[in-house]
C-alpha cells in the first residue's frame, strides 16, 4: 500500500475482488462470496456511500448490526470473514486504509452455535505441537495453540490472558473478568477460575514470556500474556494465527485436498485454507479429548466452563464406541 487512498466505486471494488479471487475458488465458494458481499453493496447503497475510500471502523460497525438483525450467529460470522478477506485485498489496491478489516468485529458466538463437525482432531493437534517444538519453540504460536489445547478455554479467554495470571507455583493460569479494562469472560464474574496447565505446557508458556515475547502494554497499561507489536492481539488475530497454524501444509508441508501449494491462496491468506480450524475448533477438540481420555464430565463441565447439557450436546463429538470404551473402565470386570 502506498499511503494515499484512490477511489473506488464499492460496486466495482468487489467485481475486481471476484475476478481476481476466482481462479483459486471453487464455484461454491465463489458464489457463496457474491452473495456476502452483495448485501454489503446493499448496506452501503442504503447509506449513499459511493467510495471506498469512506469506510472506517464505525461504518463496519453499523454494517454488522444490520446484518445482525435478519441472520443467525454462525451465519454472521461466516458472512463476516469474506467481507473481511475483501477489505485486506482492497487495503493492497489502495481502496481502504490499511488494517480496516481488523476493525471488523464478528460477535460472539453463544455456545453450540458451531456446527458439531467443526472440530480438530487430536491426531492433526500432536502433529503441530511436535512442529513447533522441533523448528518453533516457544513461539507466541506454539503457546497459543499449548493453552487452547490443554485447556479448552474460549477466544475471549485467552484473549484477556496478561503475563501476571500465571501461577508458576501451580503450573497454573488464572483468568478473570476484566470489563473496566476491555478483556471480557463470557460468563462474566462465573467465568473466573484456575486453570491447569501441568508443568510441559506451562513450561512453553513460560518459555515464551521469557525468551520470545514482545515486552509491549495493551492500551490500559496491562501486560497481556500473547502480544504482538501493537500490544494485546485483538479476537480475530488469535483466529487468524489459528487459521494459519492449522493450514496442513504450515506443519506437514503436504495439502490433505492435493492443491498445489505453491498456487493455493490459503498460503498466503490462511482463511482461504479449506483445512484451517479457530479457535472454537480447539475447544470442541479438546472438551471430546479430555471425555475421551477418562475425565469425570463434572470435572470438563467446571474447567471449560461450559454446563453439562451444553457440552453434551454441542461439544461432546466422541463416537459411541469411545463412550463405552469410557464407561467400561468403571465397569466391574
Amino acid at each position: 500500500m502506498t499511503g494515499s487512498l484512490l477511489y473506488l466505486d464499492p460496486e466495482d471494488a468487489v467485481e475486481r475482488f471476484l475476478a481476481y479471487m476466482a481462479p483459486s475458488w471453487r464455484d461454491s465458494t465463489f458464489n457463496n462470496a457474491t452473495t456476502r458481499l452483495g448485501h454489503l453493496l446493499d448496506f452501503l447503497d442504503e447509506r449513499g456511500i459511493e467510495d471506498t475510500t469512506e469506510l472506517n471502523g464505525r461504518t463496519l460497525s453499523d454494517f454488522v448490526a444490520w446484518r445482525r438483525a435478519d441472520v443467525a450467529p454462525i451465519t454472521l460470522q461466516k458472512q463476516l470473514t469474506t467481507v473481511r478477506v475483501f477489505l485486506r485485498w482492497a487495503a493492497d489496491i489502495d481502496a481502504v486504509p490499511e488494517g480496516l478489516a481488523e476493525q471488523l468485529h464478528a460477535p460472539e458466538l453463544p455456545d453450540g452455535a458451531e456446527s458439531s463437525d467443526i472440530v480438530i482432531e487430536t491426531h492433526r493437534v500432536e502433529r503441530m505441537l511436535d512442529y513447533f517444538e522441533r523448528f518453533d519453540y516457544a513461539s507466541r504460536m506454539h503457546a497459543m495453540v499449548a493453552i487452547l489445547w490443554r485447556t479448552g478455554m474460549r477466544r475471549g479467554a485467552l484473549h484477556s490472558l496478561d503475563v501476571g495470571d500465571l501461577r508458576p507455583e501451580e503450573n497454573a493460569l488464572v483468568l478473570e473478568h476484566r470489563p473496566e479494562t476491555d478483556t471480557y469472560l463470557k460468563n462474566g464474574k462465573d467465568g473466573e477460575r484456575w486453570v491447569y496447565l501441568g508443568p510441559i505446557w506451562y513450561q512453553v508458556v513460560e518459555d515464551y514470556v521469557n525468551e520470545r515475547r514482545l515486552d509491549k502494554t495493551d492500551d490500559h497499561g496491562r501486560d497481556p500474556l500473547l502480544t504482538t507489536r501493537y500490544g494485546r492481539p485483538h479476537v480475530t488475530t488469535i483466529s487468524d494465527n489459528c487459521y494459519r497454524a492449522t493450514r496442513p501444509c504450515q506443519y506437514t508441508s503436504e495439502c490433505p485436498v492435493g492443491r498445489d501449494i505453491e498456487e493455493c491462496a490459503g498460503t498466503t491468506n490462511p482463511e482461504q485454507c479449506p483445512c484451517k480450524r479457530g479457535p472454537h475448533a480447539f475447544r470442541r477438540g479438546a472438551i471430546s479429548d479430555h471425555l475421551r481420555e477418562g475425565t469425570p464430565p463434572e470435572v470438563v463441565s467446571e474447567r471449560m466452563n461450559v454446563s453439562l447439557d451444553v457440552l453434551y450436546k454441542h461439544y461432546d463429538v466422541r463416537s459411541n464406541r469411545e463412550k463405552m470404551d469410557v464407561r467400561k473402565e468403571h465397569l466391574p470386570s
